[in-house]
């Protein structure tokens, strides 16, 4: 069974297309300024801490809790609640609405607050599994279990922060679960800036930022929750057929998250025994490439589950494959521009974001290598948070399961090989091998299961974004190579970058919309209104 897209994308009524835009548009502008917000907070930690050893350390304590965030938050909860709740809301019964919602919630609470009780005693151990090369250091050892005792509460809040947005998505209120991320980036900035100096060990100051950041963003969730009638109050009643069927899609879907968060920390467990600062270099390069990946794909992956739950609750697959095809040409004319400029440009942005204080210019040519290797998958990254929702919407968790199964076999294989001759670089280039296998997976199932294959409009789409993208590539290139020499101050780096930046996205919108790429003109068209509108 094989539909072209562009056949049936007259079942998306242009009402339709607009309020999927409109919601990546809103969940995209909190998203930009929390990015925003978090290069700030990354510059004051590079500045204060760099790439040393409590960089390091800090960097596992925080990767532990957003392990388990991404598995109970993000992750597998998320992706089978959603479509669950979505049922319910279609239903029309109010109060079996909000009776699902408490069972959900204490369930929720009590395997927490278990998790995080377990975490606190058995911190040591698990430290010593996902970073053993910490160990021959015992002073930075026992800092990163120190600073991982006080994160991992994390987990407890922002997972029922995740309940609460998921709750509000379904409701089309997306513009405060997008604006939440900004508390964390706040409380970690005052952290490092007036709660690192009054600690014996300043770094523990950032691992406090964390904590302080996941009870603010619940904080700010329950209000808007009252709002719409629903509360978080507790109601044990493990048997209620919501938590059944939210299990039974959990199920497959916690293996299918866990195996892309075990290659996460496989990075770290090989990185632990590369040189010093090795774990910092991924995370800051890792954090450039999450700059346009949550601008627009993660974004778009958060607005089209509750779409696609839509369609498929009523059995259009026509409006779901429409749907599909349009988000997965949003995001990749956004993302493919983007990777170039991070590839031309990267040592230049690394330069301006990170290059002071503590951290030199050796850390950014090391954390550029990263960067390369991260930046090539950005597109694979992206369409895979466009692809697995469809999976989700359908309420099938067990093909993603099998596919990310072997991708992380794939991606560890390939981190053994390339860490050797490529070092940290190696372990992110196989990441994104991984992601490319992952997207290529992803869609083949797709055409067997609702028979979507990309068609001549996606044909054309990317080969006109691939052609804008070309000549945004040349420019840059010749202009990095007129304008940037090794600049030494903040204010002169500025000075050139910002506007080879923007008339690089100027340039490409500009050939873009001469090549009347759609989703351009789409997204134009909606900034246009928000202009007016703002007026």
């Amino acid at each position: 069974m094989s539909t072209e897209p562009e056949n049936s994308s007259s079942v998306t009524q242009p009402s339709q297309k607009n309020r999927l835009v409109r919601a990546v548009g809103t969940i995209s502008f909190f998203t930009l300024l929390s990015r925003i917000l978090g290069f700030v907070r990354d510059v004051v930690i590079a500045r204060i801490f760099g790439a040393g050893m409590g960089a390091d350390a800090f960097f596992v304590a925080l990767k532990l809790p957003n392990f388990l965030r991404r598995l109970f938050a993000e992750g597998a909860f998320s992706t089978a609640f959603v479509p669950v709740f979505s049922d319910y809301l279609k239903e029309g019964d109010d109060d079996a609405t909000k009776e699902a919602v408490k069972a959900v919630f204490t369930s929720l609470t009590t395997v927490l607050v278990v998790v995080v009780g377990i975490g606190q005693i058995a911190m040591p151990l698990i430290i010593w599994i996902i970073a053993p090369g910490f160990t021959d250091d015992p002073e930075k050892y026992q800092l990163t279990v120190d600073m991982t005792r006080i994160t991992f509460p994390y987990i407890f809040f922002i997972s029922l922060v995740a309940l609460a947005g998921g709750i509000l998505n379904s409701y089309h209120r997306f513009a405060l679960p997008a604006f939440t991320p900004l508390l964390l980036n706040i409380t970690m900035i005052i952290g490092a800036l007036y709660i690192a100096p009054l600690m014996e060990r300043p770094i523990i100051g950032l691992a406090i930022g964390v904590l302080l950041g996941g009870v603010a963003q619940l904080a700010i969730q329950l209000p808007a929750l009252k709002k719409i009638g629903v509360s978080f109050s507790f109601r044990w009643n493990w048997q209620h057929p919501a938590i059944k069927r939210i299990l039974l899609l959990m199920g497959p879907s916690l293996l299918g998250v866990s195996v892309a968060q075990i290659n996460l920390l496989f990075d770290i467990f090989l990185a632990s025994w590369l040189r010093e600062g090795s774990i910092s270099y991924l995370y800051y390069a890792d954090r450039l490439v999450e700059f346009p990946l949550g601008l627009i794909g993660i974004a778009m992956g958060t607005a089209i589950l509750p779409a696609l739950s839509a369609k498929a609750s009523s059995g259009d697959s026509e409006g779901l494959r429409a749907d599909l095809d349009f988000g997965l040409r949003l995001v990749l004319i956004i993302n493919i521009p983007a990777t170039v400029g991070l590839l031309v440009l990267r040592e230049p942005i690394l330069s301006l974001l990170f290059e002071r204080g503590a951290f030199d210019q050796e850390a950014t040519l090391l954390t550029a290598q990263a960067l390369f290797a991260y930046g090539l998958g950005l597109a694979a990254f992206s369409a895979v948070k466009v692809l697995a929702p469809a999976y989700y919407a359908m309420k099938d968790t067990k093909t993603p399961v099998r596919i990310a199964i072997i991708c992380m076999v794939s991606n560890m294989v390939l981190n053994i090989i390339l860490m050797f001759p490529l070092q940290h670089a190696g372990l992110a280039l196989a990441t994104t091998i991984a992601a490319f296998l992952n997207a290529i997976l992803l869609l083949r199932g797709l055409e067997k299961k609702v028979g979507y294959r990309p068609g001549k409009q996606f044909i054309k789409t990317m080969f006109k974004t691939l052609l804008a993208s070309g000549v945004l590539c040349g420019y840059l290139y010749l202009a990095k190579t007129a304008y940037w020499h090794s600049p030494s101050q903040t204010l002169e780096k500025t000075m050139i970058l910002l506007p080879i930046i923007a008339v690089g996205i100027v340039l490409y919108v500009l050939v873009g919309r001469l090549m009347r790429i759609e989703e351009i003109q789409s997204l134009s068209t909606l900034l246009r209104r928000k202009s007016q509108t703002s007026r």
